[in-house]
């Protein structure tokens, strides 16, 4: 039996085709590069190339189960090479050892490029035309697929494919009226048109006469994709570029000074008790420097729970706020009398004492899932852990210096149908982050890119504080006004304007995107049986 388990995988191998093999090579080396295109390198034409040719890898696949695999491949490296972080996070901050470390890095890709293979495997399922199914089936089943993986086991939306468009690219316009998703589907829906132009250019080449052209069937559809691919290509872009010029919300009030303070506060160093007056002194000096209404300091910037705080400390710093005729946010652990432990962001200042409670945990980061089950995972993987309670889902924006404050905690900004619970009441949104977890990856540039996505869907600036970088201000079009070098203690301030209204995702959420794509796999389904009659 032992033999047999050895020898099944390598039966599997030798069972691949030669041209197969060398298709998961292509498909994982295309997800490679797809990573460029997002930050910090930012090629945003780039995963348009890429989604192009898995496209036209999953129609030539032989089967659908071969095309999954195609799909497979394609998400382990994007997710190995974009998200390497991991890794980081789980040896060099998390203690684990190495092999275990990577082992639970490929774990973890391999369970979030499922959704990939599952597109990968529907596009080819579906008996439509080569045009139907390129320009119009493999996009929509791409964007169902990535968000599948945003609610997946809590959900990974990391890497989604809009965020390379976000803020340079045309098709960034769409991120007002159908969110990250819909950008996602505008690229993937270029993508597939230009395989569409090309797999039809190929066949003018390779000679094909009038007789083989007949045989195939289609129909107007079919043939008005072929024929004006480049034309849809083009009103997308020209589209895109057009909803950018639409300004979706209006200025509430007068503008407010904000400072924003990174501590750069090495995380190894950060919980040793002999560091706990250092960071605190370091902190009380940043704020009491700085003139602004609203100053905000990064997620657990202070080193202790709220309760271990001395209390002169926070009045000091409440004091300070209420000089400056405004309010303080500040990111430590909580407890509560019930024994519970919440990552929050409490104010201070001239308004009452408002929290924020964080609502959407990391698991494993930040508490165990199926408790009862996983909990030896933690021990066996070394994964230093405080079990953390979720806030409520439904907490509203933070009254401070005369704004409406949407907070979000770290990784929450990821997840812009949750962002959107807090508008359009919120005037501002304010996302406090430690990331030195990821140390001097990428993973800090990657998380920018996504915050100016949250800034563009909303409408609204969005401040971001974190303790290692990036520190940023970005306004309601997803630009970058003013940032902190990474890993450097520094202070970010300017003068930001609160909005109000809402642009079309904040009413619609995802719901309009996702029934675009479910209405274009239906009619690629409809497509493909009477192609099969």
């Amino acid at each position: 039996m032992k033999g047999q388990g050895v020898e099944a995988p390598r039966s599997w191998l030798r069972s691949l085709s030669t041209s197969h093999r060398s298709s998961l090579i292509v498909a994982f080396l295309l997800g490679a590069a797809t990573v460029a295109g997002f930050a910090p390198f930012r090629v945003f034409f780039l995963p348009v190339l890429a989604h192009a040719a898995l496209f036209v890898l999953w129609l030539r696949a032989d089967t659908a189960r071969r095309a999954g695999a195609l799909g497979f491949a394609y998400g382990m490296g994007l997710l190995l090479f974009g998200a390497s972080w991991v890794y980081v996070s789980l040896h060099d901050f998390g203690s684990m050892p190495a092999p275990l470390a990577a082992l639970a890095t490929l774990l973890f890709c391999a369970i979030m490029a499922l959704p990939a293979a599952a597109a990968g495997y529907a596009s080819n399922r579906v008996a439509a035309s080569p045009a139907i199914t390129l320009g119009v089936l493999a996009p929509a089943c791409w964007t169902l697929a990535e968000w599948v993986r945003s609610w997946l086991f809590t959900g990974f939306p990391w890497l989604a494919t809009g965020y390379s468009q976000i803020p340079s690219s045309p098709l960034a316009g769409f991120a007002p009226v159908l969110g990250i998703y819909g950008v996602t589907l505008a690229t993937a829906v270029t993508a597939g048109l230009l395989a569409v132009a090309w797999q039809h250019a190929t066949s003018k080449s390779e000679g094909r006469n009038q007789k083989t052209k007949e045989k195939r069937p289609g129909g107007p559809a079919r043939s008005f994709i072929i024929h004006h691919s480049s034309f849809i290509i083009l009103a997308l872009w020209v589209g895109g570029w057009a909803l950018k010029q639409i300004i979706w919300t209006e200025p509430a009030g007068a503008p407010i000074s904000v400072s924003l303070i990174q501590g750069n506060v090495a995380q190894d160093l950060k919980w040793r008790e002999d560091r706990v007056r250092p960071t605190l002194e370091a902190y009380r000096s940043l704020v009491e420097r700085s003139r602004s209404r609203l100053i905000v300091l990064p997620e657990t910037a202070l080193p202790l729970f709220l309760h271990q705080v001395p209390h002169e400390y926070l009045e000091g710093l409440a004091a300070h706020a209420r000089r400056n005729g405004g309010d303080l946010l500040v990111g430590m652990a909580e407890g509560s009398p019930s024994g519970k432990y919440f990552n929050s962001v409490v104010s201070y200042g001239t308004a009452s004492t408002q929290r924020y409670r964080k609502s959407h945990l990391v698991p494993f980061g930040e508490f165990i899932p199926l408790r009862p089950v996983l909990a030896w995972v933690v021990n066996v993987l070394a994964i230093p852990l405080q079990d953390f309670s979720r806030g409520s889902p439904d907490q509203r924006p933070l009254a401070v210096a005369g704004q409406r404050v949407a907070v979000n905690i770290c990784y929450e900004d990821v997840f812009g149908e949750e962002i959107i619970r807090q508008l359009p009441e919120a005037t501002l949104l304010v996302n406090v982050s430690n990331v030195a977890w990821f140390g001097r990856s990428i993973a800090p540039q990657q998380h920018l890119q996504i915050s100016q996505a949250r800034a563009l869907e909303s409408g609204r600036y969005m401040l971001r504080a974190t303790n290692t970088g990036v520190t940023a201000i970005i306004d309601a079009r997803g630009e970058v006004l003013a940032s902190a070098p990474e890993f450097e203690t520094a202070t970010v301030s300017r003068m930001v304007q609160g909005y109000a209204g809402s642009t079309p995702y904040v009413r619609w959420g995802n719901y309009a995107v996702l029934l675009l794509c479910a209405t274009m796999v239906a009619g690629a389904i409809i497509l493909g049986r009477k192609r099969s009659r």
